[in-house]
C-alpha cells in the first residue's frame, strides 16, 4: 500500500511518499519539494497517513533545527537502475558540513571521465531529496550547478550544514 503525507519545513510543504512494511513502518521511496523538477504527485488510490511518517517528520525537523546530521529512515532498495543506486550510495557517505565535485562522485563509482555526466544525471534523479544529501555535490570549481528542486535551495541546506557562510 502506497502512503503520503505532506510535512512542512523551511524548503516548502514537502511531500513523503513511501509504503507500509509488514510491520506498520514505513518505507521512504520520495520526498519531493514543491516546483521540483521530477517530483512526486500523489496518484489515485494512494492512502493519506501522516501517523506513518512521523519518525521522518521528527528527523526533518531535527536535521532543519541544526540539530541532526544523518538520517536514520528506511527507503526503498529497489527504486532505480543499479548505476543510479550507486551513485545515490555514494551520496550517502558525503558527510555532513562538506562537499564533494560530481567528479569526485563519479570516480568513487568507477566512471570517471565521460562518466561525470551520467553521474550529473542520476544525482538529478535522485528521489529523496534532503535524506539522500544530493545537495553536497557541487561543480569541480566550488560551483553550486543544478539542483532538481532550485540553486536556491541547495544553497539553503549547505548555509544550514555551515558550508556556505
Amino acid at each position: 500500500m502506497t502512503v503520503y503525507a505532506y510535512v512542512d519545513g523551511p524548503l516548502g510543504e514537502m511531500l513523503l511518499v513511501g509504503r507500509l512494511s509488514p510491520g506498520g513502518r514505513v518505507v521512504l521511496r520520495s520526498l519531493s519539494l514543491p516546483g521540483q523538477k521530477g517530483g512526486v504527485v500523489v496518484e489515485d488510490g494512494w492512502t493519506s497517513a501522516p501517523e506513518a511518517f512521523e519518525e521522518v517528520a521528527g528527523q526533518l525537523r531535527e536535521y532543519f533545527a541544526g540539530e541532526r546530521e544523518r538520517f536514520e529512515v528506511e527507503f526503498d532498495g529497489d527504486a532505480g537502475t543499479e548505476f543510479q543506486r550507486r551513485v545515490w550510495r555514494a551520496l550517502e557517505e558525503v558527510p555532513y558540513g562538506s562537499t564533494v565535485s560530481y567528479g569526485e562522485i563519479a570516480r568513487r563509482v568507477g566512471s570517471a571521465g565521460a562518466g561525470v555526466r551520467a553521474v550529473g544525471t542520476a544525482i538529478g534523479r535522485n528521489p529523496l531529496l534532503v535524506v539522500r544529501p544530493c545537495h553536497r555535490v557541487i561543480g569541480a570549481d566550488g560551483a553550486l550547478r543544478g539542483y532538481a528542486a532550485g540553486v536556491g535551495r541547495k544553497e539553503r541546506l549547505l548555509g544550514l550544514e555551515g558550508v556556505l557562510v
